[in-house]
């Protein structure tokens, strides 16, 4: 396991975040959340020592050692296969096996394998770093948005991958479904502070919006109370014969803390305003084909019609051809067969991938927005710009400075300005974080117009898709049903068949493998009652505290009561020295409770935790037993 301790990071005089700590525990799968620009990335490059921090430290065990899929492509050796078992353990350098079951999960053909690495896009160049960080089989992963550069049936893959990973992971993606099905702990970075819980994003968003819902309505009610006291004090300052009572309420006002209102947070406003469209028909496609070399033709006979209003998800592997069906959509490129005809007041939107490079490095984020259509004037850009969270003087970066991510904000801010009825989108949600997601989620489905997107992300498709353009074992054809009836009718046989191929390695390397042999009946019953006598020795003293904090809290919640009928009954008799006593011990004893709710929550975990270990390793042991 790893410990945070009192971390503090900032650039210039933006604080990253500020005297934060966590712990890391053994088999620990942990969610890594926070808006863009809050600290993730950074936080994972001080944690494998890339950065500093200002203050604080990172306790890491000996020998324990993190796996970090990095964006810098270093490759030494002259095939994929020989560069992803260079990440193999030091004994394990000829188990090429376990390199084919990596590769082949993530997208790697058996051809492929023997290419040379540097013959790959960017995308499958880091696809192979991941393979050489999953076969050295680190301690702990640090997975920095992974799917990125994968497709459906490659994060399907990934996904049961990390499911059975017996190590710690810290998980960084903008897919909330993913993330979800993956992580035993969510840690999210807010505020400039950080917050660990058990579960999943739900729970901690939900938990967050609670605690400021009651810290809000706490601050007013303190706002309310203070406002009371000045109330008193003005009136009866006069007074000589309430002197000590005026005084009384002085020395409470001053013991009484000013709680800051909560600054509102910044969310990437996406709507997509709708050009009236009075049609039956946007698009009609009839028998397109297309092919970079003839004899592998990528799309072959393609038709179909869309209506207003409807939307198509472009699915497949990567490679497969859907980009190339946007480009022929958006007119990017010219079919080779066939005809494309659009509705006379058709207005399109198009985000690709590629159009990133289209941006004017010279520019500034307002220019970039205010050249992009005629219409556009200079409050309106500034509006654009202020919508993508790019707030004041930022919209006056210039284009060359910003991140991938920025730039691909910038790009979808240009899609705000002009009023369109047909949005053709290139996976837009990769350089996104996990709220923004959920708002372009939002807005896509509030969108009045039409839609046609590609993309890997299953909680879009499970969300908006209701037809679907599929690109599988080469060939393309139209499903006309959601994306749960296209899993439910068979789904994706690149996926069935992937992990057939799977099973059959399992099983074929599994021979080369000792068994362990089964106990015998005496063993079992022996070591059951081993089992049996350590969980309790272990389990009991948490389980006990639990019940004992429990009823601490309970006693003091009494106490607090009566202490609050004390003060009702005190101020009815306006006896300023004993409401000043009274309201002290008021904030002691809440301090207390507060206090011992921190202690549960630490001892639930801890138990669960144990719980959930001896539940695996009774699992184990069953096994053994042949039971």
């Amino acid at each position: 396991m790893i410990g945070i301790e009192n971390l503090k990071k900032s650039f210039g005089s933006d604080i990253l975040f500020d005297g934060i700590s966590f712990k890391v525990n053994p088999r620990e799968r942990i969610g890594l959340t926070g808006r863009n620009g809050e600290g993730k990335t950074t936080l994972f490059r001080i944690i494998v020592g890339e950065e500093q921090p200002e203050s604080g430290v990172v306790v890491i065990p000996k020998n324990y050692r993190i796996g970090y899929v990095r964006q810098q492509i270093d490759f030494k050796e002259d095939t994929v296969l020989k560069e992803a078992a260079a990440g193999l353990p030091e004994g394990e350098r000829d188990h090429y096996w376990k390199v084919e079951k990596i590769l082949g999960g993530l997208g790697f053909s058996a051809k492929d394998m023997q290419r040379h690495p540097g013959e790959f896009s960017g995308g499958f160049q880091v696809r192979l770093n991941l393979a050489k960080i999953l076969l050295s089989e680190p301690d702990m992963l640090l997975l920095d948005e992974p799917t990125n550069y994968l497709d459906i049936t490659s994060i399907r893959w990934i996904q049961q991958f990390l499911l059975n990973w017996p190590h710690e992971m810290m998980l960084i993606t903008h897919d909330r479904s993913l993330m979800d099905k993956l992580v035993t702990h969510v840690i999210g970075i807010h505020r400039k502070k950080i917050k660990k819980i058990r579960g999943n994003t739900e729970k901690y968003y939900a938990q967050i919006s609670q605690e400021e819902e009651i810290y809000e309505k706490t601050r007013l009610n303190d706002e309310r109370k203070q406002k009371e006291v000045n109330q008193f004090i003005t009136r009866f300052r006069a007074k000589a014969r309430l002197a000590n009572l005026v005084q009384s309420r002085i020395k409470t006002l001053k013991k009484m803390e000013k709680s800051e209102k909560l600054a509102p947070l910044e969310t990437l406003d996406f709507s997509f305003p709708c050009k009236p469209f009075n049609g039956r028909w946007m698009l009609t496609v009839r028998d397109i084909s297309f092919a970079y070399r003839k004899q592998r033709p990528l799309i072959k006979n393609l038709s179909f019609s869309l209506g207003s209003g409807e939307r198509i998800f472009i699915i497949g592997k990567n490679g497969k051809g859907k980009t190339t069906l946007l480009k022929l959509l958006s007119r990017t490129l010219s079919t080779q067969g066939g005809e494309i005809k659009y509705h006379p007041a058709a207005g399109m939107g198009v985000f690709e991938q590629t159009n990133i490079k289209n941006l004017v490095d010279s520019r500034t984020l307002e220019e970039e927005i205010l050249y992009s259509h005629p219409g556009v004037n200079r409050q309106m850009a500034r509006n654009i710009c202020g919508a993508m969270m790019f707030r004041g003087d930022e919209a006056e970066k210039k284009i060359g400075v910003l991140s991938g991510g920025e730039k691909s904000r910038v790009m979808l801010g240009k899609l705000l300005v002009t009023p369109l009825n047909l949005l053709l989108l290139d996976e837009p949600t990769n350089h996104l974080d996990m709220e923004t997601c959920d708002s372009f989620l939002a807005a896509i489905d509030s969108f009045e117009g039409t839609v046609i997107m590609v993309t890997h992300n299953e909680m879009f498709l499970h969300a908006l898709a209701r037809r679907l353009i599929v690109f599988e074992e080469d060939k393309v054809s139209l499903f006309e049903g959601s994306y749960q009836h296209f899993l439910d009718r068979g789904g994706w046989q690149d996926d069935d068949t992937l992990q057939k191929n799977n099973l059959e390695n399992d099983l074929e390397n599994d021979d080369q493998k000792a068994l362990p042999p089964k106990l015998t009946k005496k063993q079992f019953r022996q070591k059951r009652s081993e089992f049996t006598a350590r969980r309790s020795k272990l389990l009991k003293p948490v389980e006990q505290r639990i019940i004992k904090v429990e009823n601490e809290i309970e006693e003091n919640e009494n106490r607090l009561n009566a202490l609050d009928d004390a003060m009702a009954k005190a101020s009815l008799n306006h006896d300023g020295k004993k409401i000043g006593k009274i309201a002290q011990s008021m904030h002691t004893r809440r301090t207390d409770i507060e206090l011992l709710f921190n202690d549960l929550e630490e001892l639930t975990d801890k138990f669960e935790k144990h719980k959930a270990d001896f539940e695996r390793e009774f699992e184990e042991l069953e096994q053994e037993g042949n039971v």
